[in-house]
Protein backbone atom coordinates (compact mmCIF):
# COMPACT_ATOMS: atom_id res chain seq x y z
CA UNK A 1 0.00 0.00 0.00
CA UNK A 2 1.29 3.54 -0.58
CA UNK A 3 2.87 4.64 2.22
CA UNK A 4 0.15 7.06 3.26
CA UNK A 5 -2.73 4.49 3.46
CA UNK A 6 -0.48 1.95 5.29
CA UNK A 7 -2.43 3.05 9.10
CA UNK A 8 -5.83 2.83 7.98
CA UNK A 9 -5.43 -0.37 5.88
CA UNK A 10 -3.90 -2.00 8.45
CA UNK A 11 -6.82 -1.23 11.06
CA UNK A 12 -9.39 -2.14 8.63
CA UNK A 13 -7.78 -5.63 7.43
CA UNK A 14 -7.29 -6.64 11.03
CA UNK A 15 -10.76 -6.01 12.09
CA UNK A 16 -12.11 -7.59 9.25
CA UNK A 17 -9.81 -10.63 8.87
CA UNK A 18 -9.11 -11.09 12.30
CA UNK A 19 -10.20 -9.32 15.38
CA UNK A 20 -11.85 -5.97 15.75
CA UNK A 21 -9.75 -3.33 17.25
CA UNK A 22 -8.09 0.18 16.59
CA UNK A 23 -4.80 0.98 16.30
CA UNK A 24 -2.90 4.88 16.11
CA UNK A 25 0.52 5.32 15.12
CA UNK A 26 2.73 7.74 12.85
CA UNK A 27 0.69 7.47 9.35
CA UNK A 28 3.81 8.40 7.63
CA UNK A 29 5.93 5.72 8.79
CA UNK A 30 3.51 3.33 9.30
CA UNK A 31 4.42 -0.67 8.14
CA UNK A 32 3.09 -3.77 9.47
CA UNK A 33 2.78 -7.56 9.07
CA UNK A 34 0.23 -10.28 10.02
CA UNK A 35 1.24 -13.68 9.46
CA UNK A 36 -1.22 -16.42 10.69
CA UNK A 37 -1.63 -20.16 10.69
CA UNK A 38 -3.56 -22.99 12.67
CA UNK A 39 -1.98 -25.45 14.54
CA UNK A 40 -3.95 -28.07 16.12
CA UNK A 41 -6.46 -25.95 18.43
CA UNK A 42 -4.19 -23.43 18.53
CA UNK A 43 -3.70 -20.45 16.57
CA UNK A 44 -0.47 -19.18 15.85
CA UNK A 45 -0.10 -15.53 14.58
CA UNK A 46 3.67 -13.45 13.96
CA UNK A 47 3.07 -9.83 14.09
CA UNK A 48 5.74 -7.35 13.19
CA UNK A 49 5.35 -3.48 12.82
CA UNK A 50 5.98 0.27 13.56
CA UNK A 51 5.54 2.08 16.45
CA UNK A 52 1.99 1.59 17.40
CA UNK A 53 -0.64 1.32 20.53
CA UNK A 54 -3.73 -0.77 19.67
CA UNK A 55 -6.51 -1.05 21.80
CA UNK A 56 -9.96 -3.04 21.43
CA UNK A 57 -13.65 -1.34 22.12
CA UNK A 58 -17.15 -2.62 23.58
CA UNK A 59 -18.10 -1.63 19.71
CA UNK A 60 -14.95 -3.91 17.78
CA UNK A 61 -16.35 -6.29 20.87
CA UNK A 62 -20.13 -6.53 19.93
CA UNK A 63 -19.14 -6.95 15.73
CA UNK A 64 -17.74 -9.68 16.57
CA UNK A 65 -18.35 -12.95 19.20
CA UNK A 66 -15.17 -14.68 19.16
CA UNK A 67 -15.05 -16.89 22.53
CA UNK A 68 -10.49 -16.65 22.52
CA UNK A 69 -7.88 -15.07 24.29
CA UNK A 70 -4.03 -14.62 23.64
CA UNK A 71 -1.11 -15.38 24.70
CA UNK A 72 1.41 -12.65 23.78
CA UNK A 73 5.09 -12.06 23.92
CA UNK A 74 7.08 -9.30 22.33
CA UNK A 75 10.40 -10.65 21.03
CA UNK A 76 13.00 -7.53 20.76
CA UNK A 77 11.37 -4.57 22.84
CA UNK A 78 9.41 -3.68 25.82
CA UNK A 79 5.46 -3.00 25.39
CA UNK A 80 2.96 -2.69 27.59
CA UNK A 81 -0.39 -3.88 28.23
CA UNK A 82 -3.68 -2.84 30.24
CA UNK A 83 -6.71 -5.05 31.07
CA UNK A 84 -9.46 -5.83 33.86
CA UNK A 85 -8.25 -3.02 35.58
CA UNK A 86 -4.45 -4.49 35.69
CA UNK A 87 -1.27 -3.19 33.98
CA UNK A 88 1.59 -4.37 33.48
CA UNK A 89 5.65 -3.31 31.39
CA UNK A 90 6.72 -6.36 29.57
CA UNK A 91 9.98 -7.20 29.27
CA UNK A 92 11.42 -8.75 26.06
CA UNK A 93 10.86 -12.41 26.15
CA UNK A 94 7.99 -12.38 28.91
CA UNK A 95 4.25 -13.01 27.77
CA UNK A 96 0.75 -12.63 28.73
CA UNK A 97 -2.59 -13.29 28.61
CA UNK A 98 -5.48 -11.23 27.47
CA UNK A 99 -8.98 -11.67 26.75
CA UNK A 100 -11.09 -11.34 23.71
CA UNK A 101 -14.11 -10.63 24.74
CA UNK A 102 -13.57 -7.43 27.21
CA UNK A 103 -11.25 -4.21 26.34
CA UNK A 104 -7.89 -3.82 26.17
CA UNK A 105 -5.25 -1.61 25.48
CA UNK A 106 -1.58 -2.26 23.80
CA UNK A 107 1.50 0.17 23.39
CA UNK A 108 4.28 -0.98 21.80
CA UNK A 109 6.70 2.07 21.87
CA UNK A 110 9.36 0.62 19.57
CA UNK A 111 6.81 -1.68 17.34
CA UNK A 112 5.54 -5.09 17.76
CA UNK A 113 7.81 -8.18 17.04
CA UNK A 114 5.14 -10.68 18.53
CA UNK A 115 4.68 -13.97 19.14
CA UNK A 116 0.63 -14.42 19.45
CA UNK A 117 -1.14 -17.54 20.14
CA UNK A 118 -4.75 -17.66 19.88
CA UNK A 119 -6.54 -19.64 22.14
CA UNK A 120 -10.06 -21.01 22.40
CA UNK A 121 -11.87 -20.11 25.62
CA UNK A 122 -13.52 -23.68 25.41
CA UNK A 123 -9.70 -25.27 24.91
CA UNK A 124 -8.62 -22.98 27.53
CA UNK A 125 -11.12 -23.62 30.29
CA UNK A 126 -9.69 -27.64 30.39
CA UNK A 127 -6.62 -26.31 32.02
CA UNK A 128 -8.18 -22.76 33.94
CA UNK A 129 -10.79 -22.59 36.45
CA UNK A 130 -10.81 -19.01 35.84
CA UNK A 131 -8.90 -17.83 32.83
CA UNK A 132 -10.29 -13.66 33.48
CA UNK A 133 -8.20 -13.99 36.66
CA UNK A 134 -4.66 -13.95 34.98
CA UNK A 135 -5.06 -11.95 32.31
CA UNK A 136 -2.63 -9.12 32.42
CA UNK A 137 -0.44 -10.84 34.97
CA UNK A 138 3.14 -11.10 32.78
CA UNK A 139 4.73 -14.58 32.82
CA UNK A 140 8.25 -13.52 33.16
CA UNK A 141 11.20 -14.72 30.95
CA UNK A 142 13.77 -14.20 33.91
CA UNK A 143 11.50 -15.34 36.97
CA UNK A 144 12.36 -18.98 38.51
CA UNK A 145 8.68 -20.62 38.42
CA UNK A 146 6.50 -21.94 35.82
CA UNK A 147 5.73 -18.82 34.53
CA UNK A 148 9.11 -18.64 32.85
CA UNK A 149 8.84 -22.41 31.48
CA UNK A 150 5.53 -21.20 30.02
CA UNK A 151 7.41 -18.26 28.33
CA UNK A 152 10.37 -20.12 27.03
CA UNK A 153 7.92 -22.67 25.75
CA UNK A 154 5.96 -20.40 23.75
CA UNK A 155 8.53 -18.22 22.56
CA UNK A 156 9.66 -20.27 19.30
CA UNK A 157 6.21 -20.81 18.13
CA UNK A 158 6.24 -19.59 14.35
CA UNK A 159 2.88 -19.62 11.72
CA UNK A 160 5.71 -21.97 9.73
CA UNK A 161 5.30 -24.72 12.16
CA UNK A 162 1.91 -25.81 11.15
CA UNK A 163 3.79 -26.80 8.01
CA UNK A 164 6.04 -29.35 10.05
CA UNK A 165 5.76 -29.02 13.93
CA UNK A 166 8.55 -30.71 15.90
CA UNK A 167 5.98 -33.21 17.64
CA UNK A 168 2.29 -33.47 16.83
CA UNK A 169 0.04 -30.26 17.24
CA UNK A 170 -2.13 -32.09 19.97
CA UNK A 171 0.74 -33.12 21.70
CA UNK A 172 2.31 -29.03 21.41
CA UNK A 173 -1.06 -27.56 22.89
CA UNK A 174 -1.17 -30.27 25.28
CA UNK A 175 2.23 -29.46 26.57
CA UNK A 176 1.37 -25.71 26.37
CA UNK A 177 -2.04 -26.37 28.43
CA UNK A 178 0.08 -28.19 31.13
CA UNK A 179 2.32 -25.25 31.67
CA UNK A 180 -0.38 -22.73 31.28
CA UNK A 181 -2.33 -24.46 34.44
CA UNK A 182 1.20 -25.29 36.42
CA UNK A 183 2.33 -21.08 35.56
CA UNK A 184 -1.48 -20.15 37.21
CA UNK A 185 -1.25 -22.34 39.64
CA UNK A 186 -4.66 -24.14 38.76
CA UNK A 187 -5.68 -27.40 40.09
CA UNK A 188 -8.54 -29.18 40.22
CA UNK A 189 -10.10 -29.58 43.78
CA UNK A 190 -10.29 -33.44 43.47
CA UNK A 191 -6.73 -35.21 44.03
CA UNK A 192 -4.94 -37.23 42.00
CA UNK A 193 -5.36 -40.77 41.66
CA UNK A 194 -2.04 -42.48 43.71
CA UNK A 195 0.14 -44.01 41.14
CA UNK A 196 -1.62 -42.37 37.99
CA UNK A 197 2.06 -41.25 36.74
CA UNK A 198 3.27 -44.96 36.82
CA UNK A 199 0.19 -46.34 35.22
CA UNK A 200 0.33 -43.35 32.47
CA UNK A 201 4.07 -45.06 31.51
CA UNK A 202 2.48 -48.18 31.28
CA UNK A 203 -0.60 -46.73 28.48
CA UNK A 204 2.21 -45.02 26.75
CA UNK A 205 5.08 -48.39 26.52
CA UNK A 206 1.68 -50.30 25.43
CA UNK A 207 0.65 -47.72 22.91
CA UNK A 208 3.99 -45.81 21.73
CA UNK A 209 4.15 -47.07 18.56
CA UNK A 210 1.03 -45.33 17.32
CA UNK A 211 2.58 -41.89 15.65
CA UNK A 212 -0.31 -39.84 16.61
CA UNK A 213 -0.81 -40.59 20.57
CA UNK A 214 -2.36 -37.70 22.72
CA UNK A 215 -2.96 -36.98 26.64
CA UNK A 216 -6.43 -37.45 25.70
CA UNK A 217 -6.20 -41.31 24.11
CA UNK A 218 -4.14 -41.72 27.97
CA UNK A 219 -6.68 -40.29 29.54
CA UNK A 220 -9.04 -42.45 28.34
CA UNK A 221 -7.53 -45.53 28.81
CA UNK A 222 -6.69 -44.59 32.42
CA UNK A 223 -10.02 -43.30 33.29
CA UNK A 224 -9.44 -40.18 34.21
CA UNK A 225 -9.59 -36.29 33.02
CA UNK A 226 -6.68 -34.90 30.77
CA UNK A 227 -5.91 -32.08 33.84
CA UNK A 228 -5.73 -34.86 36.10
CA UNK A 229 -3.23 -36.77 34.04
CA UNK A 230 -1.07 -33.87 33.50
CA UNK A 231 -0.99 -33.00 37.01
CA UNK A 232 0.12 -36.25 38.05
CA UNK A 233 3.26 -36.04 35.53
CA UNK A 234 3.87 -32.33 36.50
CA UNK A 235 4.31 -33.35 39.79
CA UNK A 236 6.52 -36.84 38.80
CA UNK A 237 8.11 -33.77 37.03
CA UNK A 238 8.10 -35.49 33.34
CA UNK A 239 5.62 -33.73 31.41
CA UNK A 240 3.30 -35.53 28.89
CA UNK A 241 5.52 -34.65 25.47
CA UNK A 242 8.91 -35.43 26.94
CA UNK A 243 7.60 -38.56 28.97
CA UNK A 244 6.58 -39.87 25.35
CA UNK A 245 9.14 -39.08 23.70
CA UNK A 246 11.62 -40.55 26.47
CA UNK A 247 9.56 -43.82 26.47
CA UNK A 248 9.62 -44.20 22.70
CA UNK A 249 13.84 -43.73 22.33
CA UNK A 250 14.32 -45.68 25.35
CA UNK A 251 12.61 -48.75 23.43
CA UNK A 252 14.04 -47.99 19.93
CA UNK A 253 17.71 -47.99 22.00
CA UNK A 254 16.96 -51.59 23.04
CA UNK A 255 15.68 -52.50 19.87
CA UNK A 256 18.64 -51.11 18.08
CA UNK A 257 21.36 -53.22 20.24
CA UNK A 258 19.09 -56.22 19.78
CA UNK A 259 20.91 -58.73 17.94
CA UNK A 260 17.72 -60.54 17.23
CA UNK A 261 16.69 -57.58 15.26
CA UNK A 262 19.76 -56.27 13.29
CA UNK A 263 18.48 -57.15 9.94
CA UNK A 264 15.58 -54.80 10.56
CA UNK A 265 16.34 -51.06 9.50
CA UNK A 266 16.86 -48.04 11.67
CA UNK A 267 13.96 -46.30 10.14
CA UNK A 268 11.61 -49.72 10.35
CA UNK A 269 12.76 -49.42 14.31
CA UNK A 270 11.89 -45.71 14.62
CA UNK A 271 8.15 -46.79 12.64
CA UNK A 272 7.68 -49.46 15.34
CA UNK A 273 8.09 -46.78 18.19
CA UNK A 274 5.96 -44.45 16.97
CA UNK A 275 8.52 -42.13 14.93
CA UNK A 276 7.82 -42.27 11.30
CA UNK A 277 9.95 -39.75 10.04
CA UNK A 278 13.50 -41.39 9.25
CA UNK A 279 15.66 -38.08 9.51
CA UNK A 280 13.76 -37.02 12.40
CA UNK A 281 14.23 -40.47 14.33
CA UNK A 282 17.87 -40.06 13.38
CA UNK A 283 18.30 -36.06 14.86
CA UNK A 284 16.19 -37.02 17.94
CA UNK A 285 18.55 -40.23 18.66
CA UNK A 286 21.48 -37.61 18.45
CA UNK A 287 20.00 -35.21 20.23
CA UNK A 288 18.92 -37.37 23.54
CA UNK A 289 20.79 -40.48 23.09
CA UNK A 290 23.87 -38.78 22.28
CA UNK A 291 24.49 -40.96 18.75
CA UNK A 292 23.24 -41.56 15.58
CA UNK A 293 21.05 -44.95 15.12
CA UNK A 294 23.93 -46.66 13.41
CA UNK A 295 26.10 -46.08 16.00
CA UNK A 296 23.93 -47.03 18.58
CA UNK A 297 24.17 -50.22 16.61
CA UNK A 298 27.23 -50.56 17.45
CA UNK A 299 27.12 -50.17 21.17
CA UNK A 300 28.08 -52.45 23.73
Amino acid sequence: MPAAHRLDYWVGAISEGFLAMEASGDAHQFHGELVSAPLGPVGVNWVQGAAQRVWRTPRGIARGGQRVAYLLGNHDSAWRVAQDGREALMRPGDFVLVDARRPYHFDFPAGPSTVSLELPLDWLARWLAEPEAHTARPFRADSTGWGAALAAFARPWRPDMASAPPLPAELLADQLGALFSLACGGTPPTPTPAGLAERAKGVLRDRLAEPGLTAAQVAADLGCSVRSLHRALATAQTPFAQLLMAERLAVARQMLASPALRHVSASEIGRRVGLLDASHFARLCRRHLGLLPSALRTER
